[in-house]
């Protein structure tokens, strides 16, 4: 088998000529040959700029087809794509162009209003995102390729652009490809270098693994493509199978995701769990608490066919086509989970890392056991950090093909997380006896107990968000208490007519009843109510270490 990512986006490309490829979901689509095209032409900018392989071309702004292209011509080129969170303040931006040492930058015009070209020192020059034009060239050969790109174009290729013409740089397994910077709960940005080898590992284990999508069958992409989930499994693999991909270009609301599930009928659904917990919360759970209905789920039979007519609005919600919806990100509430595993409902949990390129682990819904996040992937291999893994949690570590290189210009880093060829996860997890993974906590979030027990803050935090008008919560320690931070279903309880007076004392008493199921060393001695949403990391990650002192 020819291990080259490269080579698989050419063959997609030649392949589906004619299909869709990408569209800006009620914008403006392309097919592959308009891919093919355009990618050709920024391959002749790059080189009459003077960009050779392994150089760094940056790249911030929202999910599109056009950010999509310009990444695919810079991994298509051999130069090294840094992608970068649009939600990134200025100074971030600044200083990871600069620690990149980017070359081009392209960016999304409001985001550009705010970066001060002066304070990015290799930058020779910036493309807008949304046309590929000039916003800033502080280098005259990139200025001169710019303004007589279509005359260079023409030269290069004077009769008409096919098929035959797609051929790209020859990618090696070990080589740069993408520095992806992690925005992570720990606050701490660190450059994860990723090869060809990495990304073709995870294209080829997708390809391989989930066999329901064919050419010209459509996603919906929801989750940030500078993330390494939404990278990887929303557009390299459905690029590399010539699916036609949908771009979500705003803040996805429920009522235009819901649209673009209608319009798009996806056969398979990534997500991260928030989106999948606010419809099952929202929509399922309050109707199953209708006192004819919680009657009428006791009853034989009727129960079965209740369930069954929920299974179906929900698969409607999701377009009515979907073969699998694949949570990851973060924990899939507890409650939410075993409710959908009672119907039937084709969803999977996995598990991986920017690191990782991202996956670690999977199971097909099917195969899937609840709670787990399933099975070390192909060409990957893990193993617990604990004298008993199948009974005592351990730091998981792993290696194999979709492991970085290490951390960009930072060694010390690097050096810490690797040990003989091995990589911590910083996961603590157990492991059962047919290979299935659970997920106990972080390590760097585990809490000393008074006399040394190990305290997972996570386990107490899926207990507390099962509870009433609970929307989520952080459980920290602040001066050797356990302290439950909880952000509560403001717009349910005022839909309700429960003010917030009263809302505050229905967390006292969840917090007592949370207390009677857990062992002594870690009951929650104080609640703190939030009025506004935690922040988050863009894959929906509460940014703890910003709640740390409470």
């Amino acid at each position: 088998m020819e291990r080259s990512l490269i080579k698989l986006f050419e063959e997609s490309i030649k392949k589906n000529w004619d299909r869709m490829a990408l569209t800006d979901f009620n914008g403006q689509s392309f097919q592959y040959r308009d891919v093919a095209r355009k990618i050709a032409k920024l391959h002749v900018l790059y080189e009459h700029t003077g960009i050779k392989p392994g150089d760094k071309i940056a790249l911030c702004g929202r999910n599109s087809s056009q950010w999509s292209i310009a990444f695919l011509s810079i991994v298509t080129y051999g130069a090294v794509a840094v992608p970068i969170l649009h939600e990134f303040k200025a100074d971030n931006i600044h200083h990871l162009v600069n620690h990149s040492e980017a070359r081009i930058l392209y960016v999304d015009q409001s985001i550009w209003e705010n970066l001060d070209p002066e304070q990015m020192t290799y930058l020779e020059g910036v493309l807008q995102i949304s046309d590929y034009t000039s916003l800033h060239a502080r280098n005259e050969m990139f200025a001169d390729a710019r303004a007589h790109l279509n005359e260079f174009y023409g030269r290069k290729y004077p009769d008409r652009f096919v098929a035959e013409d797609v051929k790209y740089h020859e990618d090696s397994f070990d080589e740069l490809a993408l520095i992806n910077y992690t925005s992570g709960s720990t606050g701490n940005s660190k450059g994860v270098m990723l090869t060809y080898g990495n990304l073709w590992s995870n294209v080829r284990f997708a390809l391989d693994n989930l066999p329901y999508l064919y050419p010209g069958d459509g996603m919906v992409c929801m989750l940030p493509l500078a993330h390494m989930y939404g990278l990887a499994i929303e557009l390299l693999f459905p690029f590399s199978k010539g699916c036609h991909i949908n771009f979500l270009t705003r803040v996805p609301s429920p009522r235009v995701i819901m649209e673009a599930f209608a319009t798009v009928k996806p056969k398979l659904i990534i997500s991260v769990p928030l989106i999948l917990e606010k419809i099952i919360k929202t929509k399922v759970f309050p109707l199953l608490e209708k006192p004819l209905m919680k009657l009428l789920m006791y009853v034989p039979f009727v129960d079965d066919h209740l369930l069954g007519k929920i299974k179906d609005k929900l698969q409607e919600t999701f377009g009515g086509n979907l073969r699998q919806i694949i949570i990851g990100g973060a924990a899939l509430n507890k409650e939410v989970e075993a409710f959908l595993r009672r119907i039937g409902f084709p969803y999977t949990v996995g598990y991986g890392m920017t690191e990782c390129a991202p996956l670690i682990a999977y199971a097909p819904w099917d195969e899937a056991r609840e709670t787990s996040c399933g099975r070390v992937v192909e060409r990957m291999e893990i193993y617990i950090e604990s004298p008993d893994p199948i009974n005592v949690p351990g730091v998981l570590w792993v290696r194999g093909d979709n492991v970085m290189k290490g951390y960009y210009k930072n060694p010390t880093e690097t050096e810490k997380t690797f040990r003989d060829g091995w990589m911590t996860t910083g996961d603590i997890c157990q492991i059962d006896e047919d290979g299935f993974v659970y997920i106990r906590g972080r390590d760097k979030n585990m809490i000393l107990g008074p006399s040394g027990q190990n305290i997972y803050p996570e386990e107490i935090e899926q207990k507390l968000n099962n509870m009433p008008y609970v929307c989520e919560s952080i459980v920290v320690d602040i001066d050797e208490k356990l302290v439950a931070l909880v952000y509560p279903d403001i717009e349910n309880a005022t839909s309700q007519g429960i003010s917030m007076a009263d809302l505050e004392k229905m967390m006292e008493e969840n917090i007592a009843n949370l207390n009677k199921e857990l062992p002594a060393y870690s009951q929650i001695k104080r609640v703190k109510v939030y009025h506004e949403e935690f922040e988050k990391t863009p894959k929906r990650s509460i940014k703890r270490y910003l709640y740390q002192q409470g």
